[in-house]
C-alpha cells in the first residue's frame, strides 16, 4: 500500500484488457483522467476466457481483503466466442455456460462489498478479413466470426440487464464509426487508439449518469491533496499562489 488509499478501479479481462495501458489506450486515459482521483489496477490476461477468470477470482479478488475495489470494469466474451476446436482444447466456451460464468464473476465483485460497483464490457466487434491474416500467419485458422462476437455480446447484456448491473455495449458502440473495421483495430482484434477513445466515451458516460452515491466519475470525485499551499506556483501579484490540483489540462477537455 502507498500512502493514503485512493478508490481503487480495477480493469479486469483478457487482452483489451491486458492491453489498454499501451499505444493511447483506454486503460492509460482513464489513468490520466483520474489521476489523483483513483488508482486504475491492471489485471489483464491475454488469451483468456471466462473459465481461466473464474479459476483465479478468489486470488484476484478476495473477499477478506482490506481494501475493496470501488469499481470493477470486466471484459471476457472475445475469447469465449470464437469457434470450438476438433481436440475440445482452445479457448471456446459454449454460449450457456459463458453466461452463467459472468454471472458468478458478477456475484463475487459485487459481493465484495456495499460500494463496488461492476460494468461489464460486451465483446467488440471484429474485422474478419484482418483476422484472417493475423490468425493464420500465427496459429493456423480463422477461428473468429463477427457474427458470434454479437450473439455473445447480447447475451452479456442481457445478463447485465437481469442483475441490474452496467453494461456496455461494445459490438455496436465501435460500429457506430463508419470507417471502424480500418481505424477501431491494430489487427483486426484488439484495439487501436481511435477504439479505444469510443471505449472511454462509453465508459464516462455510465459513470456520469449512474445514481451511484458517491459518483464515481472523474469530474465529481475529489482530488488528492487539494488544499491551498504557500509552496504552489507563485501568481501574478507576486503575494498569493495558486493551486493547480484541479487544473484541467487540454487534453482533459475532450472528456468532459
Amino acid at each position: 500500500m502507498v500512502g493514503a488509499t485512493r478508490p481503487q478501479f480495477v480493469l479486469f479481462g483478457s487482452s483489451i484488457v491486458q492491453q489498454s495501458f499501451a499505444d493511447e489506450g483506454w486503460g492509460s486515459i482513464l489513468a490520466d483522467l483520474y489521476a489523483r482521483k483513483a488508482d486504475i489496477i491492471l489485471r489483464g490476461y491475454s488469451g483468456w476466457n471466462s473459465r481461466r477468470a473464474l479459476q483465479v477470482l478468489d486470488k484476484v479478488f478476495p473477499k477478506d481483503s482490506l481494501v475493496q475495489p470501488s469499481l470493477v470494469i470486466v471484459y471476457f466474451g472475445g475469447n469465449d466466442s470464437v469457434l470450438p476446436h476438433p481436440s475440445g482444447l482452445g479457448q471456446h466456451v459454449p454460449l450457456p455456460e459463458y453466461v452463467e460464468n459472468m454471472r458468478k464473476i458478477a456475484t463475487h465483485i459485487k459481493s465484495l462489498s456495499e460500494k463496488t460497483r461492476v460494468i461489464f464490457l460486451s465483446a467488440p466487434p471484429i474485422n474478419e478479413a484482418r483476422i484472417c491474416e493475423t490468425l493464420s500467419k500465427h496459429f493456423g485458422q480463422l477461428g473468429r466470426k463477427n457474427e458470434l462476437c454479437r450473439i455473445y455480446s447480447e447475451a452479456c447484456l442481457e445478463l447485465c440487464r437481469e442483475m441490474n448491473i452496467k453494461g456496455i455495449d461494445l459490438w455496436t458502440a465501435l460500429q457506430n464509426r463508419e470507417d471502424w473495421k480500418d481505424a477501431c483495430f491494430t489487427d483486426g482484434i484488439h484495439l487501436s487508439s481511435e477504439g479505444s477513445k469510443i471505449v472511454v466515451r462509453e465508459i464516462l458516460k455510465v459513470l456520469k449518469e449512474a445514481e451511484w452515491e458517491p459518483s464515481l466519475h472523474w469530474k465529481s470525485m475529489p482530488t488528492e491533496f487539494a488544499e491551498d499551499s504557500p509552496y504552489d506556483i507563485v501568481g501574478p501579484d507576486g503575494k498569493t499562489t495558486s493551486n493547480l490540483s484541479s487544473w484541467i489540462t487540454e487534453r482533459q477537455m475532450q472528456w468532459d
